[in-house]
C-alpha cells in the first residue's frame, strides 16, 4: 500500500502508479499537452508538472512514479505561473484562424480556460498540405508535442510522422520527405484524433458550423465493433472520433470508421416510398406504398402458397429489426425463407463451431490478443480488412515479439511483418491444415491431457492423418515441407496459441470444411477455452454476426437454434405457430426463383445483385419474381434491376438499437440525428407492414428497447443482457441473467455439446473450379482498407478518393508475359463472363495467381466469379475462378473520378 497526500487529501494506492495517474484519481485535474492515455508518456510539454515536498524543482507527474510519503500541490501560486508561462510561450506559435476554427483542441481548450489569447500568425516557412483527402496538415500550428509520432507508432503502427532535427530546427515530416498524400499514410486520423493543436485537422465539411452535441454509437462498417463518438453540427453528421474507453477499439478507429459516414448525406439518399413502373419511379406515399406491398404479399400466398414468399434480413440493420425481420417472415408470412448476407461470408464458420463446439461464434474476445504467445491468421486481411484488430496484432507482434504465422496466397502487410508466411496456392486449404495436424502429431507436441479429457475420436483422427504429411501437402498447396513443420511447432509450442480466419479460409467449397480443420489444430494442441487462444472468425461487416445470431437464417431461430429445439418457446411468446416447412437460404431462393417457384422478395439493407457470386445467374433469377421490395438508404443495383418498390430507410446514425461484433458483444447503437424526409427506421416499416398485413397485435412496439426484451425472453443466453448494462460498454454472451458479468472466453470447461468435442477427418475434394489452357490464371476477390464491399456507402465519401476502382493485381513475370502494362486496361475473362479493368502489377500475388476488389459497381467484377457453392452451407465460392487476361489498346473503364 502506498500513502500519499494530494493537495491536502490523504490517499492510498494498491498499485504503482504515476502521479498524473494518482492525481486525477484524487479527483484534482492537471493539464496536459503531450499526454495521452493511448501513449506511453512523453513529458516533453512540461505542462503537468506538480511540486513535491522535498524536491528542489517540479515534477513531470505524467513520468514519474508516486512513492509512499509523497506530499503532492498541483495548483501552488508557483506551479499556476509556471505553467502559465508555459501556455504563454505556445499561444505564440497559434493562429487566430486555427483558434477559432478549431476550438475543441486542447491547447485552444487551455488558452480560453487561462484568459489567453493567441498571438502568432502563420508562418510563411510552413506550408499548408491538404495532399490528403482526410487530413489536413499545417505545420505552422505545430508545438512539436510529439503526440502524432507517438500515436503513429505505438497504435496503429504504420511510422508515418519522422522528426528531423533537433533544438530550435526540431520539425515533423511525414516519412514521404513531402506531403502526406504522397506517404504511407492509411487515413486512419489517429494523429488528428491526439493534436493538441490545429497543426492536423479533419477535412470534414461542417458548412462552417460548429459541433454542437457528440453521440457516442458504434461503427457501421466490419465486424470488430469499434465505438466513435459521431458530432452533429446544423443538424448534419460531420465528425467522428474514438471512444477513448471501448473495450473493443481501445480509442482507436480506421478510415471508414473515421472518415467514412458522408454517405449519410448524398446527394442521392431516398426519403420518400417509391414504386416503379417500367424503368421509372414515382412517388407513394406511405400509406400506398405499404398497401401495395401487403396487397402483393397476399395475393401471391393465396395464389402460390407461403413458401413463395422469401424476407432478407440485413448486416447493415440493428439486431432488433433483423429480429423482427425473420420474425415477419415466419408469422406474418408462414415461411421460414429468411437469410441474410452472413450466407456468402460467415455461415460456413458458424457452421463448423456449431457443429464441432456447439456455438456458432468467435471462442474468445480481441483482448487475448495481447495474451497469446503465437498469433495464427488464415485467409484473412485484417489490416485492410479490420484495420483496428489488424493493428493490435501488429502491434503486439513488435512489441511483446509473440510469433505470428500467416497463411495467405498473397503477400500482405500483416504477412510482411510474420514469423512465417505460408504462401499456398488458392484453393488448397485443408491439405495445409491436415498436414500441420500431421506435424503435431508424429512430433509428439499433442496437448495429452486435454485430449484425454475433452476431445473424442482422437484413435480415429490419428490414423487419418498420418497420410497427410508435409510432403504430400506441398505437393498440392506449394508450401515447403519444412515451412509447414515450422508452423506445427510453433502453434503447438509457443503456447498460448490463437487463431484468427476470414474469407480465405471460409469462401470455398470446402469452406466449412475448411474451419473444421482449424478446429482440429485448437484441439489437439490444447489451444481451446483459455485466455490467448481460440478459434476466432474475423467478421466482414458490422452486424452479421448479430443478423444470424438474430434468426434470419432459414433452419435456425434466434439465439442460433434449431427450430424444433424451441418451437414452443417461441410459439408461446410470439401467440402464433411456427412455420412446418424446410426454409430456402439465400442461394437456394435464387435456385428457386430461377426455377419459377420463388415469386417475392422483401430485401432490406443488402444489395443482392451485385455482390453474389455469377452475377449473370442472379440476374436472371431476379427477373424471374413477381414482386420485389428493396428496403435501403439508396437506389442499390438490385432495386434498379428488380424492385418494384421502394422503401427509404433511416440510417445507423439515425435510430437506436443493438449491434454485434465479432467477439460476441453486443453493443449500443444510438440515434443522433432525425432521418431525412419520410425515411423510417427498418423496425417501424416491419411492423407497420405486420399491422398493414393483420397481425399488429404481435408487432407492437414502442422502442427498440421493446423488442429487445422481448429478445431476450426468447433467447436464455441473453437474458442478462439489458440496455441499461449495456450503457457504458457492451455485453459478451452469454450473459444468462443480471448479475452475470458476460462471457468474454467460451468452452472453458465443457464444449456447448457436451464434455468432448470430436476431431473431424477431412479428406481434400479440389474445386470443380481448374484452369485450364483456355483460362490459366486464378483469380482471388477481396475487400481493400478504403472500399467496403460494393461501394454503397463508402463511393459516397472521401474515401473514394483514396481508392476510386478495382484494378487487377498481376505479378511482373505474368504481366511481361502477356505484354500488360501497369496501370493499362485488360479484359479479365472466366467460363462465366467477362469484365474490363486497369492492371497493378504488384508482388503481393504469385506467378499465374490474380486478385481484385469488387466495390466499383461500373467493373462488376462479379460477372466472372462461378456457379459453385460450399458443400454444406451454399456459401458461393469467391476465392477460386479461372480466368485469362487480355491487355486492351484502348480504354472502356470509366474515369476514375465518375461519382456512384
Amino acid at each position: 500500500m502506498i500513502r500519499l497526500t494530494i493537495n491536502g487529501k490523504d490517499l492510498e494506492l494498491r498499485k504503482q502508479e504515476t502521479i498524473l495517474d494518482a492525481v486525477r484519481s484524487a479527483g484534482f485535474d492537471v493539464p496536459t499537452l503531450c499526454f495521452d492515455e493511448r501513449l506511453d508518456p512523453i513529458g516533453s510539454c512540461r505542462l503537468c508538472s506538480v511540486e513535491v515536498e522535498g524536491e528542489s524543482h517540479p515534477l513531470i507527474a505524467c513520468r514519474t512514479p508516486v512513492s509512499d510519503g509523497m506530499k503532492i500541490k498541483t495548483d501552488s501560486p508557483s506551479i499556476e505561473a509556471f505553467r502559465r508561462t508555459l501556455l504563454r510561450w505556445e499561444a505564440q506559435k497559434i493562429s487566430i484562424s486555427s483558434y477559432l476554427g478549431e476550438p475543441d483542441k486542447e491547447l485552444h481548450q487551455l488558452l480560453r480556460a487561462h484568459d489567453l489569447q493567441p498571438s502568432g500568425k502563420r508562418r510563411r516557412d510552413k506550408k499548408l498540405d491538404i495532399s490528403h483527402p482526410l487530413i489536413r496538415v499545417d505545420m505552422s500550428q505545430c508545438i512539436d508535442c510529439l503526440r502524432c509520432v507517438h500515436i503513429c507508432n505505438e497504435v496503429q503502427g504504420q511510422f508515418v510522422w519522422h522528426v528531423l532535427d533537433r533544438g530550435t530546427d526540431m520539425h515533423i515530416v511525414p516519412d514521404s520527405g513531402t506531403t502526406l498524400g504522397t506517404s504511407s499514410c492509411v487515413g486512419c486520423g489517429a494523429c488528428v484524433d491526439t493534436c493538441p493543436t490545429g497543426a492536423l485537422t479533419d477535412r470534414s465539411e461542417t458548412n462552417g458550423s460548429s459541433i454542437s452535441r457528440w453521440t457516442r454509437t458504434t461503427c457501421a462498417y466490419c465486424g470488430v465493433g469499434c465505438e466513435l463518438e459521431v458530432g452533429i453540427a446544423a443538424g448534419r453528421v460531420a465528425r467522428a472520433r474514438p471512444v477513448i474507453a471501448s473495450p473493443v477499439s481501445k480509442g482507436h478507429l480506421c478510415s471508414k470508421g473515421r472518415y467514412g459516414f458522408s454517405f449519410n448525406h448524398a446527394s442521392d439518399r431516398q426519403e420518400r416510398p417509391l414504386a416503379k413502373v417500367g424503368r421509372t419511379w414515382t412517388k407513394l406515399s406511405w400509406d400506398a406504398a405499404l398497401d401495395r406491398c401487403a396487397t402483393e404479399f397476399q395475393r401471391i400466398s393465396a395464389t402460390h402458397g407461403p413458401d413463395a414468399l422469401a424476407v432478407l434480413g440485413s448486416a447493415r440493420a440493428t439486431n432488433e429489426e433483423n429480429y423482427l425481420a425473420q420474425k415477419f417472415a415466419r408469422v406474418v408470412l408462414g415461411t421460414n425463407n429468411v437469410d441474410c448476407c452472413a450466407r456468402v461470408c460467415h455461415t460456413p464458420s458458424a457452421a463448423a463451431l456449431k457443429t464441432m463446439l456447439g456455438a456458432g461464434a468467435a471462442t474468445n474476445s480481441f483482448n487475448d490478443i495481447e495474451a497469446a504467445n503465437t498469433i495464427f491468421v488464415f485467409g484473412a486481411n485484417p489490416l485492410e480488412n479490420h484495420p483496428v484488430v489488424g493493428a493490435r496484432i501488429r502491434q503486439h507482434v513488435l512489441k511483446s515479439g509473440a510469433q505470428l504465422i500467416v497463411a495467405d496466397p498473397r503477400l500482405t502487410e500483416l504477412a510482411e511483418a510474420a514469423s512465417l508466411h505460408l504462401r499456398l496456392r488458392p484453393g488448397t486449404n485443408i491439405p495445409l491444415l491436415n498436414a500441420l495436424a500431421n506435424v503435431i502429431v508424429t512430433d509428439g507436441l499433442v496437448d495429452h491431457q486435454f485430449v484425454r479429457d475433452r476431445v473424442a475420436e482422437w484413435d480415429e483422427f490419428g490414423v487419418f492423418i498420418k497420410d497427410w504429411t508435409p510432403e504430400r501437402a506441398e505437393k498440392i498447396c506449394g508450401v515447403p515441407a519444412d515451412s509447414i513443420r515450422q508452423a506445427a511447432r510453433l502453434y503447438a509450442t509457443a503456447k498460448p496459441s490463437i487463431s484468427f480466419h476470414g474469407l480465405g479460409l471460409t469462401e470455398h467449397t470446402q469452406g466449412t470444411e475448411g474451419v473444421m480443420a482449424l478446429i482440429n489444430l485448437a484441439l489437439i494442441t490444447g489451444n481451446l477455452g483459455k485466455p490467448g487462444t481460440g478459434i476466432n472468425p474475423l467478421r466482414g461487416q458490422n452486424n452479421v454476426q448479430g443478423a444470424a445470431q438474430m434468426g434470419c437464417d432459414p433452419s435456425t431461430l434466434t439465439g442460433s437454434v434449431a427450430i424444433d429445439e424451441r418451437r414452443a418457446l417461441f410459439e408461446s411468446v410470439w401467440n402464433a405457430p411456427l412455420p412446418r416447412s424446410r426454409g430456402h437460404n439465400l442461394m437456394a431462393m435464387m435456385d428457386e426463383a430461377a426455377a419459377g417457384r420463388l415469386k417475392a422478395m422483401w430485401i432490406i439493407g443488402y444489395d443482392v445483385l451485385p455482390t453474389l457470386a455469377n452475377v449473370s445467374a442472379t440476374r436472371r433469377a431476379f427477373r424471374n419474381l413477381e414482386f420485389v421490395v428493396v428496403q435501403d438508404l439508396f437506389i442499390t443495383n438490385t432495386a434498379k434491376v428488380a424492385a418494384n418498390i421502394f422503401l427509404p430507410a433511416a440510417s445507423v446514425f439515425e435510430k437506436d438499437g443493438t449491434f454485434m461484433n465479432a467477439e460476441r458483444r453486443v453493443q449500443r447503437v444510438r440515434k443522433a440525428i432525425e432521418p431525412p424526409g419520410e425515411a423510417r427506421a427498418d423496425w417501424r416499416i416491419i411492423c407497420a407492414l405486420a399491422e398493414r398485413m393483420g397481425h399488429g397485435s404481435r408487432f407492437r412496439y414502442d422502442s427498440s428497447p421493446d423488442i429487445w426484451n422481448e429478445i431476450r425472453e426468447v433467447w436464455p443466453e441473453a437474458a442478462g443482457m439489458t440496455y441499461e448494462r449495456m450503457e457504458q460498454q457492451g455485453l459478451q454472451w452469454p450473459c444468462r441473467s443480471q448479475d452475470d458479468p458476460g462471457t468474454e472466453i467460451l468452452h472453458k470447461s465443457e464444449f456447448g455439446r457436451g464434455p468432448r468435442a470430436a476431431l473431424r477427418r477431412i479428406e481434400f475434394q479440389p474445386s470443380p473450379e481448374q484452369v485450364s489452357d483456355e483460362f490459366p490464371f486464378l483469380l482471388s476477390t477481396g475487400r481493400n482498407l478504403y472500399q467496403f464491399n460494393s461501394g454503397t456507402m463508402t463511393m459516397r465519401t472521401a474515401n473514394r478518393k483514396l481508392r476510386p476502382v478495382d484494378v487487377l493485381d498481376i505479378c511482373a513475370a505474368d504481366a511481361e508475359r502477356l505484354k500488360v502494362k501497369d496501370g493499362r486496361p485488360v479484359r479479365l475473362r472466366s467460363r462465366y463472363g467477362s469484365v474490363r479493368m486497369k492492371a497493378h502489377v504488384t508482388s503481393t500475388v504469385g506467378p499465374g495467381e490474380l486478385f481484385a476488389t469488387f466495390h466499383d459497381r461500373r467493373i462488376d467484377l462479379n460477372r466472372v466469379t462461378g456457379p459453385f457453392r460450399d458443400n454444406i452451407v451454399q456459401a458461393p465460392e469467391y476465392k477460386v475462378t479461372a480466368v485469362c487476361v487480355t491487355p486492351l489498346e484502348k480504354t472502356a473503364v470509366a474515369a476514375t473520378k465518375s461519382q456512384p
